[in-house]
């Protein structure tokens, strides 16, 4: 059991974090309450970016740690275990409830895969996907105190293998995955980060995206819904092969074109082309158009 100061200063930082994401969600509040964070981040003392000062900071007191801080797991991969107030945004966004199953993709060490499997309690059911093998093995350790939750070493790309009612991915991608839309359940939500890579990517080091979007989708009855929540900046995935160049200038174009985003309402998914579509794939697409309403 977690001493009473430890305790309260969970408390704060949940409050916190959900107060800087503008949300109000108690069960959320109560699963990042719950979770300590300092388990899945190594020994200290700890890298942390964020405290104040340019650089990364190396300390070993719990209270810098349960700031809006990113702390690194590995910088030479450039995995980090990422902005507390972001997750809390995507989680809000995703609203997971009791009972649900959750595919978390690109886990990292397990921290917001195990206030997820907190979010959906016991009879709930948690995917930890990693394609790392260094971090899916850390998450294996990590998680052992949440049963509700399967630690996997794998390719993001090829879950769920069954149908999920949450897919919450944390790597940038050009375009989602066939499974990520195909294995949605019927009111089923996925979240993800769309974008383009940063030019040049880095040779024999992490690559980040270098315009993205946290694109949330709902299977409806009349379609699949989507908008944008907010600018996001993510690793760039390592497992899913690339859109070719053409469609990344497509992309990259159609993000700089003002608040065009924010009025996306819909994904197309293996049907023909729209008129004037936000973006344009042949395969898919993103419509300024609600579900079940295309022109």
């Amino acid at each position: 059991m977690p001493s009473r100061s430890t305790q309260a200063i969970r408390q704060a930082y949940a409050r916190a974090m959900l107060a800087e994401a503008g949300v109000t969600d108690p069960a959320l509040e109560r699963a990042m309450a719950a979770v300590p964070r300092e388990d899945f981040l190594g020994d200290p003392p700890w890298h942390v970016h964020g405290l104040g000062q340019g650089r990364p900071q190396e300390t070993s007191d719990p209270h810098d740690i349960y700031r809006d801080v990113l702390v690194s797991l590995d910088a030479g991969k450039g995995l980090n275990n990422g902005s507390p107030s972001l997750h809390a945004a995507g989680l809000h966004a995703l609203a997971a409830r009791p009972g649900e199953t959750v595919v978390h993709i690109g886990a990292g060490t397990g921290y917001y895969s195990a206030i997820l499997a907190e979010t959906v309690g016991p009879q709930g059911r948690v995917a930890a996907v990693e394609f790392d093998p260094e971090m899916a093995a850390r998450a294996k350790h990590c998680l052992k105190p949440w049963p509700n939750v399967e630690p996997v070493e794998g390719n993001g790309a090829d879950w769920p293998r069954e149908p999920a009612d949450i897919l919450y991915v944390n790597f940038a991608v050009d375009r989602p995955a066939d499974p990520w839309i195909e294995r949605l359940k019927p009111g089923g939500r996925l979240l993800f980060p769309l974008g383009v890579p940063e030019e040049p990517m880095r040779v024999g080091g992490p690559s980040y995206s270098a315009r993205a979007g946290y694109l949330l989708v709902t299977n409806t009855p009349d379609g699949y819904a989507a908008r944008f929540l907010q600018a996001v900046s993510f690793v760039w995935n390592e497992a899913i092969p690339q859109a070719d160049d053409d469609s990344h200038a497509r992309l990259r174009q159609a993000m700089r074109r003002g608040g065009g985003a924010w009025s996306v309402r819909s994904l197309r998914w293996r049907t023909p082309p729209q008129p004037e579509e936000w973006y344009a794939q042949d395969a898919w697409g993103l419509s300024f158009d609600p579900p079940g309403t295309a022109r």
